[in-house]
């Protein structure tokens, strides 16, 4: 483009010179009045559009508002439609009745066995007749049989006895009455796992012989926990079962934990102190040490939990800040035995009740609270994650009794 400004410039020059003074002047003065016009013009359009302005942006306004106006209707037509979706929807508290209907529904099916027999006694003993000696000894005997122990069926009976002796009861009314007093009774020991804070990890060591559930509870725990925000690690130091140590590793997984393992046959204190380590480096809010199965006569193998015990606490002073003790209800009376042996040995802070399902002695839960006042933070029911929750003294009762909720 340059070279044609150049041209166009000589041109012009090469015209200048053959146009006279005068000619030239007069051109100059038309181009200056053309463009004195054209700024006039400029000058009125802007001032007219200037003018119009106020008026334009008044109308677009009110087309905003309009437009605006009818967005809000649709908004609220449309609204209005969500807002009956919301109210067909179950609200958050409905909810949770119904998923404590269907838990209460389920421990009553796991506590039939005990209910049953209890509920069938109490309907033979109590015919039509006053409350005297004989009815008080034939329905001692019924719970001693129900798995609530002696020390229970003796001071049940002796209450029963001060309020109703000689009078006429009802099967049903004895049903109620015992509830009322096992629910009393077990309310001092129901008591939630609650973690402290504070102490990063929490190191939860669960105990307990072959067979009671321990590993699939530390699943359901580490589940639960893990759905709350919490990091989790699990330490397999069954270091004796590879079927353990794989079943634990598929919880880890489904509970988005951390997970220590190691050879099998291995140190399992050795273990413990490196999980611990591990959750402390990692900042691990609760580290579940789950242990061999051991029989609680079997002196040798009772030590060795004792030893996992002593290691940890070169990391830890307070460790493990819960002992948790799994009992089998199915067992029924051995489970004091049990409860005896590794209270000793572990210094056990909880208990939590497996299997009652359908076989379980669910009268044992009273003689434990009975005799060793240790909490009870839990009840399982079954194998899924839900099937273990925190123990109500009241739903227990009811269910053992055979009672509505």
């Amino acid at each position: 483009m340059v070279w044609l400004i150049r041209i166009k410039d000589g041109l012009l020059s090469k015209i200048r010179k053959k146009i006279s003074k005068k000619e030239l002047e007069s051109i100059e003065k038309t181009i200056q009045e053309k463009r004195i016009k054209k700024i006039e013009i400029t000058k009125d359009e802007n001032w007219k559009i200037n003018k119009v302005k106020p008026e334009f942006h008044e109308e677009k306004h009110k087309t905003d508002e309009l437009i605006q106006e009818t967005i809000e209707k649709k908004k609220t037509f449309f609204g209005s439609f969500k807002k009956k979706e919301e109210l067909k929807k179950i609200p958050k508290t409905e909810e949770n009745k119904e998923k404590k209907k269907s838990w209460f529904k389920n421990l009553k099916t796991g506590l039939f066995k005990s209910s049953e027999k209890i509920s069938q006694g109490v309907k033979k003993i109590f015919v039509n007749k006053k409350l005297d000696i004989q009815t008080l000894n034939d329905l001692e005997e019924l719970l001693i049989m129900a798995d609530l122990g002696p020390m229970a069926a003796e001071k049940l009976t002796a209450e029963l006895a001060n309020e109703k002796f000689d009078k006429n009861i009802k099967p049903k009314e004895v049903k109620v009455f015992l509830a009322k007093k096992i629910e009393e009774t077990l309310e001092k020991v129901a008591k939630p796992l609650i973690l402290n804070n504070s102490k990063i990890p929490s190191v939860v060591l669960v105990v307990g012989v072959n067979g009671t559930g321990k590993t699939t509870t530390i699943g359901k725990l580490a589940h639960q926990y893990s759905s709350k925000g919490k990091k989790i690690m699990i330490a397999a130091c069954d270091t004796f079962r590879a079927a353990a140590v794989e079943q634990l590793q598929i919880w880890a997984e489904r509970s988005n934990a951390e997970f220590v393992k190691g050879e099998q046959g291995c140190d399992a204190a050795g273990l413990a102190y490196e999980a611990l380590d591990k959750a402390k480096s990692k900042n691990i809010d609760v580290l579940f040490i789950d242990t061999a199965g051991r029989v609680q006569n079997r002196t040798e193998l009772m030590e060795e939990l004792a030893k996992i015990i002593r290691v940890i606490r070169k990391l830890d002073t307070q460790s493990p800040h819960h002992c948790l003790l799994i009992l089998d209800a199915t067992t029924g009376q051995n489970a004091l035995n049990q409860v005896e042996i590794f209270k000793e040995i572990a210094e056990i802070s909880g208990l939590i009740v497996t299997k009652l399902d359908g076989s379980a002695k669910g009268g044992i839960l009273l003689s434990i609270g009975e005799k060793f006042e240790l909490p009870v933070h839990a009840i399982g029911i079954g194998e899924k994650i839900e099937d273990l929750q925190s123990f109500e003294a009241q739903e227990f009762a009811k269910s053992l009794m055979g009672l509505e909720n």
